[in-house]
């Protein structure tokens, strides 16, 4: 089990935080495996309304340590192959465990946010980040490309073209530049403060109508709009019910 992935709780919020500091928070398999296990400790926490994802130390991740994990190229094997009944591998999983989770995830970002750690924070609902920070679709350096979930959250975020750019230059843009595209939510001299502003007013909602915005939104996002109609039925019936059950034992 990794020791460079931190989980705390404060209060009704879950706070993840990146620890290697020192390789600027580069991610080894043992991290993405460590990351899907937190985020299963999360989901079944239903006292716990919204997840903060940060890194500590100069950056919020410089993406996939390399050389770590070619030292152990079996265990990047195995990694790679996908759970039949997930979907998918450890490297997409330590990613999209974050989407399948129904309380919000914000990502406070600062420094270097590249690859795997950059395909990471997108994973997110919310991207808060500092002035400084730096994101790069770094794969295409290394003659790869992303596949830590980056194609799925990238097509939500920004248009075919800027995602394009991104991945096949590798090119490294600013913080004004990823929020001008939309891949950022908000630039903020103090991120965190920014992402637990915005926790205190989701905290505010209730929950399971936070919990049925995020599925609604994720299940729909690129279909059409008979499926989308369809889906939104069907997640706001049992909302409408708990509603109508609420008022009915608040009136005896």
């Amino acid at each position: 089990m990794s020791n460079n992935v931190s989980l705390t709780f404060d209060g009704n919020r879950a706070h993840v935080a990146l620890d290697r500091p020192d390789k600027h928070n580069g991610l080894t398999v043992d991290m993405l495996r460590e990351l899907v296990r937190v985020a299963g400790v999360i989901e079944r926490r239903s006292d716990i309304r919204v997840v903060i994802l940060s890194g500590n130390g100069p950056s919020f991740s410089s993406g996939l340590d390399i050389a770590k994990a070619m030292g152990n190229p079996l265990d990047v094997l195995r990694a790679f192959v996908p759970l039949p009944w997930r979907g998918t591998n450890v490297f997409q999983e330590a990613c999209w465990a974050w989407r399948r989770l129904p309380q919000p995830v914000i990502a406070v970002v600062h420094g270097r946010c590249y690859g795997g750690g950059l395909q990471l924070a997108l994973a997110a609902d919310f991207r808060f980040v500092t002035p400084d920070s730096e994101f790069s679709v770094m794969e295409a350096k290394h003659g790869l490309i992303p596949d830590m979930t980056g194609a799925a959250t990238l097509s939500r975020l920004i248009g075919i073209d800027q995602a394009l750019l991104l991945t096949m230059t590798a090119d490294c843009v600013d913080a004004a530049h990823a929020e001008r595209i939309g891949l950022v939510t908000e630039v903020s001299a103090d991120p965190l403060a920014a992402a637990e502003k915005l926790a205190d007013r989701i905290a505010a909602r209730p929950a399971p109508a936070v919990a049925a915005a995020k599925k609604l939104f994720d299940r729909t996002w690129n279909a059409s709009v008979r499926r989308t109609l369809s889906v939104e039925r069907a997640t706001q019936l049992p909302l409408i019910v708990r509603q109508a059950l609420n008022r009915g034992s608040n009136s005896h």
